[in-house]
């Protein structure tokens, strides 16, 4: 196997006497859907934050292709930032946006793009995720799955290297739910980016994941593909994916 392409080294995490992640140890592939899961308040948006840089370890190691992220010069973290992208749960659409200036946002923040390289790239991906024709639209006007459509096409304008999903489908019904998760699965093939989701529908997401990894007591307590985590004896794993199966 390939080396990680994000690692996790012993990282650790508190805020006052509440320790979040007590020496977490995870691998991410290139290439790959990782989902991560876990009990609510657990730490896995907490997890997702350090990747995007919004939080610091208080000690341990995060590697970007084998270099510590904390080692990084002020450009390095930049074009890596750059490279990364986050779906929020809430979409986090402007609902004093149209629909076309809600996905160029990323790009009209940088500078260096020219308004006809601008809309050549909005429109291509508003063509590619089948939004076409929604450009003068608000979000309040579109479905739900329109509008995670619309934040994925945000999420991609970039032409990410890595995509952050932070429960995608909190708030939908199970069959938008599995229609979020088809089009993750399905566009994460497409352009071939870097996905880690986070999420807590079990069984159905292990459905579009290549890893997964179990996040409990601020540490990782599995790390492997769906069939091994159906058939996991690991106590903790099996009263998670049970209850959620009961549920």
């Amino acid at each position: 196997m390939t080396d990680p392409f994000i690692q996790f080294i012993d990282v650790k995490k508190s805020f006052d006497t509440n320790h979040v992640m007590q020496g977490v140890n995870l691998s991410i592939y290139r290439g790959e859907i990782t989902v991560v899961i876990g009990k609510s308040g657990c730490g896995k948006s907490v997890l997702l934050k350090h990747i995007i840089g919004l939080m610091n370890q208080d000690s341990g190691e995060i590697l970007i292709s084998g270099k510590a992220l904390s080692s990084l010069n002020k450009i390095e973290k930049k074009v890596f930032k750059n490279k990364l992208s986050y779906m929020f749960q809430s979409n986090a659409l402007f609902d004093s946006l149209n629909i076309f200036d809600n996905i160029a946002l990323p790009l009209m923040e940088k500078s260096s793009f020219s308004k006809e390289i601008i809309k050549e790239k909005v429109k291509l991906r508003m063509s590619q995720l089948e939004i076409d024709g929604t450009d003068e639209k608000f979000p309040s006007e579109l479905s739900g799955g329109m509008q995670k459509r619309v934040a994925l096409a945000r999420a991609l304008v970039v032409d990410p290297d890595v995509v952050l999903f932070d429960e995608p489908t909190t708030g939908l019904d199970p069959v938008r739910k599995k229609s979020v998760h088809s089009m993750i699965k399905e566009y994460q093939k497409k352009f071939g980016f870097t996905a880690i989701v986070v999420s807590h529908e079990i069984p159905e997401v292990f459905d579009i994941a290549q890893r997964i990894a179990m996040l409990e007591n601020g540490k990782i307590v599995f790390e492997g593909d769906r069939d091994m985590i159906m058939n996991s004896t690991n106590q903790a794993v099996r009263s998670f994916i049970i209850e959620k199966e009961i549920i």
